[in-house]
């Protein structure tokens, strides 16, 4: 079975954790609606980062409140560049599917819109 790679980035207003679980999981659950058929148990993995101003909790807790526990996660940071977006939590979800790739809806919310606005329009 193919993997697909499923992309989504979010900000959010402050570095604090309930901050940062509520905008991660709005943007798992906006991942999960948009690419139908998905389930927890499907998801191969998941790679978390964050910008150097967030740093009150690891974006894998949320998921892992979601229940998907078994899913590998990693959460890393994001390249330092100068003059990028604030407070952003990004997403890498690996999702084992025979949905073709042009048929993945990758999903960016808030402020992150900004980042890909290529993909969005798409949506």
């Amino acid at each position: 079975m193919p993997i697909r790679g499923i992309r989504g980035a979010t900000t959010v207003p402050a570095d604090e954790q309930d901050l940062i679980l509520e905008a991660t999981r709005e943007l798992l659950e906006a991942i999960l609606a948009e690419n139908d058929d998905m389930r927890p148990e499907d998801i191969a993995s998941a790679v978390f980062t964050v910008t150097d101003d967030l740093a009150a909790t690891f974006p894998a807790q949320a998921a892992r409140q979601m229940g998907w526990g078994l899913v590998p996660m990693l959460c890393a940071r994001e390249i330092p560049v100068p003059d990028s977006l604030p407070r952003v939590v990004r997403v890498l979800v690996h999702w084992n599917t025979e949905i073709p790739q042009d048929e993945i809806t990758h999903v960016y919310l808030r402020d992150a819109v900004r980042l890909r606005p290529d993909l969005v329009s798409a949506q």
